[in-house]
């Protein structure tokens, strides 16, 4: 594994962490009955953190794919699976 990689999922896995911290703060608030607004505003900053994971999951793995497209003589597979991710991720 290239050290490039390394640091992604190091990045990738310290941002679930963090993620993981917050959704144990929304349930933590739930039970305190804290303000809807407030929880709304923490639900919101989960949804927008786990995109942000999706992206940078899926932009390491293109690049690993169009690489191999393009230096390895990859046939179409690569593109289509780049293609049918995004869709994933979009939905």
């Amino acid at each position: 594994m290239t050290e490039k990689k390394k640091d992604a999922r190091k990045d990738v896995l310290l941002r679930l962490r963090r993620i993981e911290g917050q959704v144990r703060g929304v349930q933590r608030m739930l039970e305190e009955e804290a303000n809807c607004a407030e929880i709304l505003n923490q639900v919101a900053a989960v949804k927008s953190a786990i995109n942000q994971v999706g992206i940078l999951v899926f932009e390491n793995h293109a690049r690993e794919c169009i690489f191999q497209i393009l230096n390895e003589g990859e046939n179409g597979e690569n593109l289509k699976e780049i293609v049918d991710l995004m869709g994933k991720l979009v939905k």
